[in-house]
């Protein structure tokens, strides 16, 4: 029996494009966890639902992406020795999680064959377990000395489809990364690159010259992952490369906004994604994604209705994925948001852009609930209600 999802009463709708960042729209209708229509309710088929929400007046928004996150195993995280942390970052909006190499797995292999073995281990782990209902695409291989061309194959035959960061392990210099980041997009897998100084006992200093020569698809942490590099440098990977320009939660923030500025000045804030790099030293972080949005809205002087393009549309863009678009025959993931209460914002986006964390309502990923109103973030002014049909929120461990 198809499930039929009818969601109303939407104050403000983003559609995570930049081109056109708000609909004009108050109701989405999802089919078996895809949207079957988007537009103003007396317009679309609302009929025979299987559940209805009623967003009473709050927003909504793509789910979130975190385009950057070191998993391990299951919801755990022996960096942090956490658990729960996938579970806990869906109650900050976010939907979907890329990883960028399962650095912390405790003894991580640095062999060939156990790198191949790590990756494809991971890739079918967190495609068969969705702590939460996330979306963690995982299985990124760590670059070692010895891989060869053939291994890339035989790891994209298996499944695998990310590189893990380049330059966290043996593989630190440009040549050599070259030639694996173009192994690698030969076969469909797609590259994300260390950018600054050393994160974890192992990785080390990767400066411009070294992402510029490896030509990764998407320059990780450009504001460091912690220690960014100096601000020209910054400038010049933004000028001197077309890859992705990602920004982290748990980078320095001074050279993110720096970074935002100069895509902003070259006409190319299309090329700008959000990422947590959590777990890490300095934790896990749940709200991450979104305290970012408000970090680069508040002082990046940006619209929050783009800003939130950097989490969802262009990281959807770049990574070829169907989630993070508001759009007919795409994944059902949304976020519920409001501003929080007492917050001096006017709405949603005028809060957001003075720096206020929203409230998160509700998630639903696949047209499932997935939680109710958030544990983590303050209370939304208007907050959404199941009023036919569902379960009316819980978290849940596998798909």
């Amino acid at each position: 029996m198809a499930t039929k999802l009818v969601i109303r009463n939407v104050r403000t709708m983003l559609s995570g494009r930049m081109e056109k960042p708000i609909l004009d729209a108050d109701t989405i209708v999802a089919v078996d966890g895809k949207i079957a229509a988007i537009g103003r309710e007396k317009d679309v088929d609302t009929g025979h639902a299987t559940t209805v929400i009623d967003a009473k007046g709050s927003s909504i928004a793509p789910g979130l992406i975190d385009s950057h996150v070191h998993p391990v195993a299951g919801d755990w995280t022996p960096r942090q020795r956490q658990v729960d942390w996938i579970e806990s970052s869906m109650n900050g909006g976010v939907t979907t999680m890329i990883s960028a190499g399962e650095a912390h797995f405790p003894g991580r292999a640095r062999d060939p064959v156990g790198v191949k073995a790590l990756a494809i281990t991971a890739q079918r782990s967190f495609d068969a377990f969705r702590p939460g209902g996330v979306k963690v695409l995982a299985g990124a291989p760590i670059l070692e000395k010895g891989l060869v061309e053939e291994d890339f194959a035989e790891m994209a035959k298996a499944g695998v489809k990310l590189l893990g960061e380049v330059g966290l392990g043996g593989v630190k210099s440009g040549d050599e990364a070259k030639k694996m980041v173009a192994w690698a997009r030969k076969y469909g897998i797609q590259s994300t690159i260390h950018t600054g100084g050393p994160s974890i006992p192992g990785s080390g200093l990767i400066d411009k010259d070294v992402v510029l020569e490896a030509d990764a698809d998407v320059i990780g942490h450009i504001n460091g992952g912690h220690t960014a590099l100096p601000l020209p440098q910054i400038c010049a990977l933004c000028e001197l490369s077309a890859r992705g320009i990602e920004i982290v939660h748990n980078g320095n923030e001074r050279a993110g906004l720096y970074a935002l500025r100069i895509a902003r000045e070259l006409r190319q804030m299309n090329r700008v994604i959000l990422g947590t790099d959590g777990p890490a030293g300095s934790g896990v972080q749940p709200l991450g994604i979104i305290r970012l949005i408000a970090l680069l809205s508040a002082l990046g002087d940006v619209p929050a209705e783009i800003a939130f393009c950097f989490a969802t549309g262009n990281t959807a863009r770049m990574r070829n994925l169907d989630q993070g678009i508001l759009e007919v025959g795409r994944p059902a993931d949304f976020v519920f948001i409001d501003k929080a209460q007492h917050s001096a914002g006017r709405d949603l986006l005028d809060s957001v852009q003075l720096g206020d964390i929203p409230g998160v309502g509700m998630v639903v990923i696949d047209g499932i609930v997935r939680c109710a109103r958030s544990r983590n973030t303050p209370p939304a002014e208007n907050a959404p209600e199941i009023v036919s049909g569902g379960s009316g929120g819980g978290g849940g461990g596998g798909h």
